[in-house]
């Protein structure tokens, strides 16, 4: 099958199914490393590209992406759409994107590892005092991660109490973060992890009064919907059990 990924989540999990050589193309904001070409922006593909590398299936991911979507439609394009809100969603995702592909084994297995990676997780946790934690997936303006992190969170032993599980991520007040008083804070900021910095929020700059522990994960490791999020859950959880997980 020939495959082109225009959501880097979906191209991570490709690869993680083992289906890297199938890729035709890629979006240029891919967070892995793959031999395929590029196809422009994932907001933006080159349609001309894509259409050059002549794909079975497109793979696209997040409401974001719906007018992408619309539009690879509108052309006759296979496209596979997936929204995943939860972290339960992303570990089934792991499955359907088998399916897209034509991996359906690779899928489930790849599924499975992932659910059983996050149970030792909780099991390592479990009875632990919960910590505070404030994830910022962005400093200008400062937004709290939403989406699966708040799941993703609570897995790895923590609370996140500054967004919904499921809501998307929203701009957050300096009181809202102070009144909460985060044990940890985990800066993740997309576009600006491994490949584009290790920025750290400037409090004092702020103006903020927030005494607790930084942590700065590469943002694929919460930001993405891939087994990368596995990863960061298992970071998480080193971070605030260093002595469970």
């Amino acid at each position: 099958m020939r495959v082109c990924s225009l959501a880097p989540a979906a191209t991570a999990t490709v690869v993680a199914l083992g289906a890297e050589a199938d890729l035709v193309g890629v979006t240029h904001n891919a967070t892995v490393e793959v031999d395929a070409p590029p196809v422009g922006g994932w907001l933006n593909p080159d349609y001309d590209r894509l259409a050059d590398v002549d794909p079975d299936v497109v793979l696209t991911g997040d409401a974001l992406q719906r007018d992408v979507r619309d539009e690879l439609d509108a052309r006759g394009y296979d496209v596979r759409h997936r929204e995943p809100t939860r972290l339960a969603d992303v570990l089934a995702g792991f499955a359907a994107r088998g399916n897209d592909v034509g991996r359906a084994a690779a899928g489930e297995r790849l599924e499975a590892d992932c659910r059983a990676r996050v149970e030792r997780v909780r099991e390592a946790v479990a009875g632990a005092e919960r910590p505070t934690v404030y994830c910022e997936e962005w400093d200008d303006p400062p937004m709290a991660a939403g989406n699966w992190v708040p799941d993703a969170v609570r897995a790895a032993g923590g609370r996140h109490p500054f967004v919904e599980p499921g809501a998307r991520s929203r701009e957050v007040e300096r009181e809202v973060v102070e009144d909460a008083d985060p044990d940890h804070v985990v800066a993740h900021y997309c576009g600006r992890g491994g490949r584009g910095g290790r920025a750290r929020p400037d409090f004092d700059a702020r103006g903020w009064d927030v005494d607790a522990a930084v942590h700065v994960l590469d943002d694929a490791l919460l930001n993405q919907p891939s087994p990368a999020l596995v990863d960061g859950i298992e970071a998480l959880a080193r971070r605030l059990h260093p002595e469970r997980a």
